[in-house]
């Protein structure tokens, strides 16, 4: 009779939980699409960088996987927190927004090392993401 009613109220606890995660990442699945794309874009053009300079690294590879599951908790309790407290819808845009950002200039970086994008190119880019820098030489 005890183990059943532990085992009966454990199984309700992870049910809900595991429901509310579901619910909160299909509201927001296009925020954790976005993570996994851009994490993963970074991680295969690093690879190819990294397969050109010195050969593939396993553990560098996975943490490819790391980050993004990383990222992904991340915005999980974000976004939970959003839900919970009213007026912090801006907190997702002010924590992940900048990460994003930083990703794609690293993949930027990344692809241009494994010969993706002429390095003219990059610096054009570049210069354009940071005018108040002024253009490189």
């Amino acid at each position: 009779m005890k183990t059943s009613t532990i085992i009966l109220s454990t199984s309700a606890l992870l049910s809900f939980i595991g429901s509310y995660f579901l619910d909160l990442t299909l509201d927001n699945a296009d925020q954790f699409l976005s993570i996994a794309c851009v994490v993963l874009l970074d991680g295969v053009f690093g690879i190819m960088a990294g397969i050109k300079r010195e050969g593939f690294k396993t553990y560098k590879a996975l943490s490819v996987l790391r980050t993004v599951v990383i990222w992904w908790v991340l915005l999980g309790v974000i976004l939970t927190v959003e839900k919970s407290f009213a007026g912090t819808a801006w907190l997702s845009e002010t924590v992940v927004v900048p990460f994003l950002l930083f990703q794609i200039i690293s993949a930027l970086k990344n692809a241009s090392m494994a010969g993706f994008i002429k390095i003219d190119l990059l610096n054009k880019i570049l210069d354009k993401i940071d005018k108040h820098k002024g253009l490189r030489n």
